[in-house]
């Protein structure tokens, strides 16, 4: 394909994932009401923790509608990610090798659950969080927290816990591509761990210890999991070159 075309089929890519986002916010809109009565719901247990007052606060009178409108395109975003991903992928499969395909699609069939999977652990530990920063203002003073950085708050913390359920897989798919081998990573599995600590300690500031380890236990298997498949490959190639070595030498 020339440049030209090439750039004719990123914008028919972009504008089918845009179409999908757009009606995916249509719906996000509609049920935006429902989406932040769940969001909103661990500020109630700011009261029954720490017997204080806490309120949501609109600081301006465009608040609410951002607020609506934020809540709207992250759901767009979230129920066309199929649409849109596949798109990505349809753009980028021309220019990969079969093997690099297969590899590709094994890491986008993986990648999306432990996401979500992730995304829905973030969620867990939310309320405990919310509790726990709050309760450092003195117990006669009441919490009004803006709405628009409550929201960015949840979503950061829910998204970089998703975003940290998936890493494994992008330590497989190096491996898979012959950038790492899975002796150099059961050789890191100290730091990895360690890492992994420090991470949900600062994403997940609870006051339980336990919020912290249901996050850090289910990454820590994913990690030995990315070097049990590390280590399967690397068997698996091994023995393709030795049988090929053979070969070789016997002709």
């Amino acid at each position: 394909m020339s440049l030209g075309e090439h750039l004719v089929e990123l914008r028919k890519r972009i504008l089918i994932a845009a179409i999908a986002i757009a009606l995916g916010a249509i719906g996000g809109w509609l049920v935006s009401g429902y989406v932040w009565d769940a969001l909103r719901a661990p500020v109630s247990e700011i009261i029954n923790a720490t017997y204080r007052h806490a309120q949501i606060n609109y600081p301006d009178i465009t608040s609410a509608f951002d607020l609506k409108l934020k809540i709207a395109v992250y759901v767009g975003l979230v129920v066309s990610s199929p649409v849109w991903l596949f798109q990505l992928f349809a753009f980028l499969a021309p220019g990969l090798t079969r093997k690099e395909k297969r590899y590709t699609y094994g890491f986008v069939f993986s990648a999306v659950p432990l996401f979500l999977l992730g995304c829905a652990s973030g969620w867990y530990v939310v309320p405990h969080v919310v509790v726990l920063l709050t309760s450092f203002a003195p117990k006669q003073d009441a919490a009004y927290i803006t709405a628009g950085d409550y929201f960015d708050f949840i979503m950061k913390l829910v998204v970089a816990i998703g975003i940290a359920f998936v890493l494994p897989v992008f330590v497989v798919l190096l491996n898979f591509a012959g950038v790492i081998s899975a002796k150099s990573i059961i050789r890191s599995w100290k730091i990895a761990t360690l890492l992994i600590i420090l991470f949900t300690a600062i994403a997940t500031p609870a006051a339980d210890v336990g919020s912290m380890f249901l996050l850090a236990v289910p990454m820590v298997v994913l990690y030995f999991a990315a070097y049990g498949a590390a280590a399967l490959h690397d068997r698996a190639a091994s023995r393709r070159m030795l049988a090929e070595e053979r070969s070789y030498s016997n002709v």
